[in-house]
């Protein structure tokens, strides 16, 4: 069961039935971005383009614009959000299907005002609610590494929405709800540091996208940043100081966990696994030290150590017989873990959150190999909905939350059952 995760669909849509009630609207806006005039731009000096490419990582653009198998940025990434399937877009320089008509001002638009050149509403599956903070000259240095790069001639897909959320137009007026200038800070601080680390986290990197819970209209919630988001399967954490700190996160396992994505409490696993492999491990040092800031705040909380409770070995005996029989060859008897095999139990940050839905995932759905930067890898890990009962996971569970995190023993049957989709065993 590796350590922390995080779900990718970046934005939400949030359209519902306003849209569809403005039905007398034209998909065009009046202060929609003008068609781009098709001339090519200024050639990018070298330096600009290196610092494109630095952006674009700390952006992560990679991982919504690059399929697996497919050219660097040249889109068709599935994007699963709760109305349908989004799919990330071709941003080569390619003159039909990417952004080779597109200027440096149509390029900015998009990033800060969610329009594409013709006034066409672009859906915050890309994140531009975060960011909207980007200087231009970072948006300019990213545009210039982005039309280096060489032209891929592949159709965007359309989204699969249901209705009212493919009425495209109706995202123009979710904005005027819900785009603001800036964030809600999770955090406090003043330092230099800290204000770096507070654009890493809340423009480039849009932590926020995931790790914040939604409203109704899919609008992120103001006032809970960074407390833990649930867009699909899988529960992207509490990454506040507070939440951190609970869950035994030193600022030196931070930034470990960012540069290389194993740290004492697990490995990144889901969609954070990829976050760190695109985006985070190319962070320079000083650049990984202000995430790390923002993250914890000037006042760095001291890290709780772990609670655990060796008693349920015997209270829980059904749950350890369970342990002993299908995790402890790879995790260890006591829970210590192998060296690139399988992260140890004692300390897992999964098992001290209060949510147990990425525990019971893990177990269901198992994980598969993966590598991280270095010669770092860990070994793929079976998942045993086809072995286990919803009872028998729930004691496993349980055990597991008791004994190693210091959580109660509250996971029910039924919980296992419902993310097990409904079917029993």
């Amino acid at each position: 069961m590796r350590g922390e995760s995080a779900l990718r669909w970046s934005g939400a849509l949030g359209l519902l039935a306003l849209a569809a009630a403005l039905s007398g609207c034209s998909g065009e806006t009046a202060d929609a971005a003008k068609p781009a005039n098709g001339a090519k731009p200024a050639a990018a000096g070298a330096d600009q383009v290196a610092r494109g490419l630095y952006l674009a990582r700390a952006a992560d653009c990679a991982a919504c614009h690059t399929a697996d198998g497919g050219a660097p940025m040249a889109g068709g990434v599935p994007l699963p959000s709760p109305f349908g399937m989004l799919y990330g877009t071709n941003i080569t320089p390619d003159p039909e299907h990417g952004i080779g008509k597109w200027s440096a001002d149509d390029f900015y638009k998009a990033l800060h005002d969610g329009s594409a050149p013709g006034g066409r509403q672009l859906y915050p599956a890309m994140p531009y609610t975060s960011y909207r903070s980007m200087p231009r000259e970072d948006a300019d240095a990213i545009y210039a590494y982005l039309m280096q790069l060489p032209p891929v001639s592949v159709a965007n897909k359309e989204p699969d929405l249901s209705f009212p959320y493919n009425l495209r137009f109706g995202v123009y007026f979710w904005k005027v709800l819900f785009l603001k200038d800036e964030l809600p800070d999770a955090s406090q601080g003043q330092s230099v540091q800290w204000q770096r680390g507070r654009y890493l986290a809340n423009g480039l990197g849009h932590c926020a996208e995931c790790h914040t819970p939604r409203g109704k209209l899919g609008q992120l919630d103001a006032d809970r940043p960074l407390q833990g988001g649930l867009l699909g399967r899988v529960g992207a954490p509490d990454i506040t100081p507070k939440g951190l700190a609970a869950r035994g996160w030193t600022e030196a396992d931070i930034a470990t966990f960012m540069a290389t994505g194993i740290a004492p409490q697990g490995t990144a696993f889901d969609e954070m696994h990829k976050v760190i492999d695109l985006s985070t491990q190319y962070l320079t040092e000083s650049d990984n030290q202000a995430l790390v800031r923002y993250l914890t705040g000037d006042r760095v909380l001291p890290a709780q150590p772990p609670a655990p409770d060796t008693s349920a070995d015997r209270k829980l005996g059904p749950g350890r017989q369970m342990y002993l029989n299908v995790c402890a060859g790879c995790h260890g008897r006591e829970g210590e873990g192998r060296a690139s095999v399988a992260v140890a139990m004692s300390g897992n940050s999964t098992l001290r959150q209060t949510d147990a839905r990425n525990l019971l995932v893990s177990i269901l759905d198992g994980l598969p190999a993966q590598k991280f930067p270095g010669l770092e890898r860990m070994q793929e890990m079976p998942g045993f909905a086809s072995e286990l009962s919803d009872a028998q996971v729930a004691e496993l569970a349980n055990y597991l939350r008791v004994r190693f995190g210091g959580q109660p023993a509250d996971v029910s049957a039924s919980a296992v059952a419902e993310l097990r989709g409904g079917k029993k065993h």
